[in-house]
């Protein structure tokens, strides 16, 4: 077959990994945008960058609380670092986690993520890339790279920053000559459409942009029991930590508690020691506030007591510093405060081998479309199987089974895409998660087919995702033993449309596919009949409709079937087209004549009956029409496999609003679909899949079609 658009995007993306576009080295350039060259075009010209992807415009802050005539925005002006300070500085003294001061914009989450971004150099500068000056050819143009649903993206911005009464609204650096972390804020703005966008989170979001990293969240009130050298491997291995206190109600959000610590706002987690204290170890994990202030004042805080009984040389490696927004305390203290830790792994494995191993990871892009592939969770049998399904065959087991069980380990993670950016428009994250089914023994190697509801209603799940979450990913670590399975990654609700990337990292070599139909059609040999086997009746019917010509035209053949139509009150229809009609001429004129003779209209009678018994089978409840996903095992019934794309785009045609399709509808896809197969495989008699046609030819079928 022809590949078709979404199947053709498909192999140039592929072409283009192949190639290493999208790694660090070569990073996709956002919006097209190049720094090198616009660079080199300022400093030829003479001229500052003047970013016009995103202006300095009030629209650029936001849509709601910061769109252009709120309050929030009054007063607001945009100058360049050189018109704030006298001697600005893009990195003073290297890049610290005290350089990040949130402002005006509740993006704690991400301020957490750069926080901890700061304790690994070489991350950093991955994100952050050397050589970029306000001295040395500078000319009002920095880039940052960020990691965005499985490829590295180059983004482009100028200096200008929003100023309100003389200081930067947003983030900015307890060095007021510094200016790194306030641009990279706005490299993360342009890049999810708004600084307002980038309001809420968690920090395993940011962790992720900064690492291309796998996270997972961690349940303080029930935490592992290795949860102390959870911890410590993390930091020692340069993984980034956050940590944040459970809300229960929206007046909870960024409440302050009687110890200075601030409910539903995202920490960084920073270090970890153990002191000596009253002739006793002291496990300490030091927190930091990305507001650069507003710290704990229970034990351990930066003034108290317990300070004091502590080797001063101890005391003095652990740099103190009042007020900077970061602080110490007791790691009992901590479990008691805090209600989750999040950990942004820079290999799946970091925290469960003792030793770095590298996992083999398969990426996927995938869509969930209303009506097609967006089924829903497991509490909806009837559609969940139309969710895309994903096959793992696990070959090995693990070299280190637990508890002497065969088993192989896996991690499953699963991200929806540019939902910030749909904020603008009322959107915002799905609640998404993914359940795990084995393959029955019997039908493990056989072909790839996109599993039915018969499947799922039979068998149970051996693995899922722990909850179902409006979180941008959901992830989980799993062990099986070797065999097949089936990864099925949904939205909670039905029709929730959203582009997702499932990410599947193995411990042991695996194969890993997406499921899908191969499009196919099992096409009837073209009937051919004598005038002899039609029956009296239908001939009488026949000279009645065409009159004395004895052919049927377009309009007369519409005229007919609503006629006939209108009789089967169990069918709900707006009748046919003119188009449908046309169609139908188009399939059956054998001689040229766009009309149909007696022979042409008995075997398109054949058909009709034929879709009429099939669309009665599939209407299930009854209602007189289909639904989007009974059309779809209608179509099979009738002979027809389409892939998850084709579906897509069947469901866009036929169906109406509420996903609903009738019987002309129907019969008007199935016309289509029977035209478009038997020209194709005119013009491939081999049966080779592909065909070539020239320019006539092919506007020929289309224009007919």
């Amino acid at each position: 077959m022809m590949p078709f658009g979404g199947m053709a995007a498909k192999l140039e993306r592929d072409r283009l990994r192949a190639e290493g576009v999208g790694d660090h080295h070569n990073a996709v350039k956002f919006l097209g945008q190049d720094y090198e060259t616009l660079k080199q075009e300022c400093l030829e010209s003479g001229r500052l960058f003047e970013d016009p992807q995103f202006p300095a415009i009030a629209s650029v802050l936001g849509f709601n609380e910061l769109g252009p005539g709120s309050g929030k925005t009054r007063g607001i002006c945009w100058k360049r670092p050189s018109e704030i300070v006298d001697d600005p500085q893009f990195i003073v003294g290297g890049a610290t986690r005290t350089d990040i001061c949130q402002g005006a914009l509740g993006d704690c989450w991400l301020l957490a993520a750069i926080g901890s971004l700061t304790l690994n150099e070489e991350l950093l500068h991955r994100v952050v890339p050397h050589g970029q000056s306000f001295q040395e050819d500078y000319a009002g143009i920095f880039h940052f790279q960020i990691w965005q649903f499985g490829e590295w993206v180059d983004v482009v911005v100028d200096d200008r920053l929003p100023i309100k009464d003389g200081e930067l609204v947003f983030v900015h650096s307890a060095e007021c000559q510094e200016f790194w972390s306030a641009l990279l804020e706005k490299a993360y703005a342009k890049l999810n459409g708004s600084y307002e966008a980038l309001s809420g989170g968690s920090t395993t979001e940011g962790f992720e942009d900064f690492t291309g990293g796998v996270s997972e969240m961690f349940d303080l009130k029930k935490p592992p029991r290795d949860i102390v050298r959870i911890i410590c491997k993390a930091l020692e291995r340069g993984s980034l930590l956050g940590c944040s206190i459970d809300i229960t109600s929206a007046f909870d959000m960024e409440a302050v508690t009687f110890k200075k610590l601030v409910k539903g706002h995202a920490y960084s987690v920073t270090g970890f020691k153990n002191v000596n204290y009253r002739g006793r170890q002291e496990s300490l994990i030091r927190i930091r506030n990305p507001w650069g202030q507003v710290e704990w004042t229970g034990a351990w805080s930066d003034s108290s007591s317990e300070w004091n009984e502590v080797d001063p040389d101890e005391r003095d490696e652990l740099q103190l510093k009042m007020e900077d927004g970061e602080f110490w305390m007791s790691f009992r203290d901590f479990l008691r405060e805090f209600s989750r830790l999040e950990i942004c792994n820079l290999t799946p494995d970091a925290l469960t081998k003792d030793e770095l191993s590298r996992w083999h990871t398969t990426l996927f892009e995938g869509t969930w479309r209303r009506g097609s592939t967006a089924g829903g969770c497991r509490n909806h049998p009837a559609t969940f199987w139309i969710n895309p399904q994903f096959k793992i065959k696990l070959l090995e087991e693990d070299d280190d089974p637990e508890d002497d069980e065969l088993a192989c380990t896996f991690l499953v993670a699963l991200m929806q895409k540019h939902r910030r950016k749909a904020r603008r428009t009322g959107g915002d994250m799905h609640t998404i998660g993914f359940a795990v089914y084995e393959v029955p023994e019997e039908a493990q190697g056989c072909q790839n087919v996109h599993l039915k509801k018969d499947f799922f209603l039979r068998n149970q799940s051996r693995a899922r995702s722990e909850t179902f979450i409006n979180l941008r990913e959901v992830s989980n670590h799993i062990r099986l033993p070797p065999g097949e399975y089936i990864i099925v990654p949904s939205t909670f609700e039905p029709n929730k449309e959203a582009d997702f990337v499932l990410r599947v990292f193995t411990e042991k070599q695996s194969d890993t596919e997406e499921l899908d139909e191969e499009i196919s059609a099992d096409l009837p040999e073209e009937e051919e009949i004598s005038e002899d086997d039609v029956d009296e009746n239908f001939k009488n019917m026949f000279r009645q409709l065409a009159g004395e010509d004895m052919e049927i035209s377009v309009f007369e053949l519409r005229t007919i079937l609503n006629r006939v139509i209108s009789r089967h009150k169990d069918l709900k229809t707006d009748g046919f087209s003119m188009d449908s009609c046309r169609n139908m001429v188009n399939l059956m004129d054998k001689d040229g004549s766009a009309r149909l003779g007696l022979l042409e209209f008995q075997v398109l009678w054949n058909k009709i009956r034929t879709w009429l018994n099939i669309f009665r089978q599939h209407d299930l409840d009854k209602s007189g029409t289909m639904s989007a996903y009974e059309m779809r095992l209608a179509l099979e019934t009738a002979g027809f496999k389409l892939d998850n794309k084709l579906h897509q785009v069947v469901v866009a045609r036929y169906a109406d609003e509420s996903l609903g399709v009738d019987f002309d509808n129907f019969v008007c896809c199935l016309v289509k679909l029977e035209m478009m197969f038997r020209f194709f495989q005119s013009m491939d008699p081999e049966g080779s899949g592909s065909a070539v046609m020239n320019l006539g030819e092919w506007l020929t079928f289309t224009m007919c079609g």
